[in-house]
């Protein structure tokens, strides 16, 4: 399944400036893992060393929080669009 994945600022450098990227996958993990193996220098930013979604990036499939979904496991389907956000902190 292909979907977009849609870049923050952030991320956009490991990625050439593209502000999405085309992945196949067929659960967020898929597509994570995926996104990874292309734009290495993603991986510390979106995962932590035991592959968990590091607490910090937001993933949303269609405007759904995964994490409110089946997290790494929420499906996707062709089309289907994913937004990686990081969370915003300080005070």
């Amino acid at each position: 399944m292909a979907v977009d994945v849609r870049l923050p600022t952030v991320l956009r450098s490991q990625a050439g400036g593209r502000s999405s990227v085309t992945v196949d996958g067929s659960t967020i993990k898929d597509v994570l893992d995926r996104l990874v193996a292309e734009f290495p220098g993603m991986t510390g930013q979106l995962l932590n060393e035991d592959g968990s979604l590091h607490r910090f990036v937001n993933v949303y499939v269609n405007d759904d929080d995964v994490r409110y979904l089946s997290d790494l496991d929420t499906p996707v389907k062709d089309g289907d669009e994913v937004s990686l956000l990081p969370a915003v902190a300080g005070g």
